[in-house]
C-alpha cells in the first residue's frame, strides 16, 4: 500500500498579494520554494490560517518575500491573511520508514526563521536567488 505523506511545508506565510485577473496559481519566493523542495508547476494545498479556506493549486517561482494567490483562488483568500503551503508526496511502503518532510518556518515578512527536513542536497532543483545567510537549520 502506497502512503501520501507531507513532503514539504512552509509554515505561516503572510499573503502578500491575491490577484485575480492571473489565470491560476500561488507564487511563492523561489527561496523558499527551495529550501523546502517544491518545483515549480508542483501541485500546493494552501490553509489560510486567518479563515479557514483551504484551497488546491500550483506553485510558481516568484520574487524574495512573495506569497500571491493567483486566480478564482484569490477570492478566498486577503493580503495579510496567514497561511500554511503544503506539498505531498505517494512513497512506498520502504520509503516511508525514516522519511521526514522539509519545514521552513517563516515570520511576517516571509523570511525563513528556521528549516528542519531533509539534509540531502536539493542540486538541480529550483535555485535561489542567493544563499540566504540568516536560516537556521534545526535537528530533530
Amino acid at each position: 500500500m502506497r502512503r501520501i505523506m507531507m513532503k514539504s511545508k512552509i509554515h505561516r506565510a503572510t499573503v502578500t498579494a491575491a490577484s485575480v485577473d492571473y489565470e491560476g496559481s500561488v507564487t511563492i519566493d523561489r527561496e523558499l520554494m527551495y529550501a523546502v523542495d517544491i518545483l515549480p508547476h508542483e501541485q500546493v494545498h494552501v490553509l489560510d490560517i486567518s479563515n479557514g479556506a483551504r484551497l488546491i493549486t500550483y506553485a510558481i517561482p516568484g520574487n524574495s518575500g512573495e506569497v500571491c494567490i493567483n486566480g478564482a483562488a484569490a477570492k478566498m483568500v486577503d493580503v495579510g491573511d496567514i497561511v500554511i503551503i503544503i506539498s505531498y508526496a505517494e512513497l512506498a511502503p520502504g520509503e516511508v520508514e525514516g522519511f521526514h518532510p522539509a519545514i521552513a518556518r517563516v515570520d511576517a515578512s516571509n523570511r525563513i526563521i528556521s528549516l528542519k527536513g531533509p539534509e540531502k542536497s536539493q542540486k538541480g532543483r529550483l535555485e535561489p536567488a542567493h544563499n540566504p545567510s540568516h536560516v537556521t537549520k534545526r535537528k530533530d
